[in-house]
């Protein structure tokens, strides 16, 4: 029997434990992965805790996982034994759809299927996630990890990477453009080093002074104290595009104000409780936009990973064992970690 072991939330109140699974017997197109490393990303403290009031239990999180290929289907024919892949938050989706056949899978207009709390499209099924020793996903959506990038600090691409590459390479960021990240955390850290290599001007939005100096390592040309209404007002009507990564309530007209007549302020962070709805007319005279953005496809998270291993891209990550994902979810809600967990699944193993 193919057991694989891993972490799972039992309910909202329990922390994560030892469970074991049996995984799907493989598919023709399907991939069986040994899992290597796995990114901790916010959205698994939200599922384990039910915060979302959407989780099946028990839960096993995780979507940002690196491993390597030990089986394929009959009829897969995308990888080999052997070769070093990744999965991200996505594992399938209804292929048909006007938005899936745009390979905007993020988007399917059916529902996708998450890579862990989904359904199974053909057994109907919950999927289990990266805190695992192995998953099993179709070929389609397995995405290939560039050999030059440590594993375990690519990690957090599969999500962190491609939820701050994706607005990016949609709205144009590259030469040429000043760009504003708000936010230095888990995605912040990501945005700052992609806009970066992408040739924009970036700053760096913080409350925290402490993060100046950082900032500035990661890629920053420039760092604001977005709590210092001089240092906004410097930057008033100057900027083509920002980044919003903050994922708590907050104004957002401060950031409005900043953009020159057509920018665009893209969120990604989704707060517990909605901002507070922005002035009207900051946006009606000069033309601004407030948008929102989702992870990736497939096709633009593969285009992610080459751009990353092309520049030599990873998350600043802190290694972990299993047994201390409770731990090191105590400290996410402090944002005490520089910048992303990642979980080192051989001590699950052992």
């Amino acid at each position: 029997m193919n057991i694989t072991h891993a972490y799972a939330a039992q309910d909202a109140k329990s922390k994560l434990a030892p469970f074991e699974y049996q995984p799907r017997e493989l598919r023709d197109h399907d991939v069986q992965i040994e899992v290597l490393f796995c990114g901790v990303c916010h959205s698994d403290l939200h599922q384990a805790r039910n915060e979302w009031k959407n989780t099946v239990f028990p839960v096993v999180p995780g979507h940002e996982i690196v491993g390597r290929v030990t089986a394929v289907g009959g009829h897969a024919k995308k990888y080999k034994v052997g070769d070093l892949v990744g999965v991200g938050c996505l594992v399938d989706s209804c292929r048909t759809c006007d938005s899936c056949k745009e390979d905007l899978e993020q988007f399917c207009e059916n529902g996708f299927t998450g890579t862990y709390n989904g359904k199974d499209r053909v057994t109907g099924d919950i999927t289990y996630g990266g805190y695992s020793t192995q998953v099993v996903v179709t070929e389609d959506f397995v995405l290939r990890i560039p050999e030059n990038l440590d594993p375990a600090a690519a990690a957090p691409l599969l999500c962190a990477g491609i939820t701050t590459f994706s607005p990016l390479n949609h709205w144009g960021v590259g030469p040429g453009k000043k760009v504003g990240i708000v936010g230095l955390g888990g995605l912040g850290h990501m945005g700052v080093k992609i806009a970066h290599a992408m040739g924009a001007h970036v700053v760096l939005f913080t409350t925290s002074p402490s993060k100046i100096e950082d900032g500035k390592r990661l890629g920053a040309d420039e760092v604001v104290i977005s709590k210092d209404p001089e240092q906004m007002a410097a930057q008033a009507n100057s900027f083509d595009f920002i980044l919003n990564t903050v994922a708590a309530q907050h104004d957002l007209n401060p950031f409005i104000n900043l953009l020159r007549r057509d920018g665009t302020m893209t969120l990604v962070g989704v707060p517990e409780h909605d901002h507070p709805a922005p002035q009207v007319v900051n946006l009606v005279f000069k033309r601004r936009s407030v948008a929102g953005s989702l992870i990736g496809g497939i096709k633009e998270t593969q285009e992610m990973l080459d751009f990353c291993g092309k520049h030599n891209i990873t998350s600043d990550i802190e290694m972990i064992k299993i047994d201390e994902i409770n731990e090191a979810y105590e400290r996410m809600l402090k944002s005490d970690v520089k910048y992303r967990f990642v979980i080192d699944i051989d001590s699950l193993r052992s």
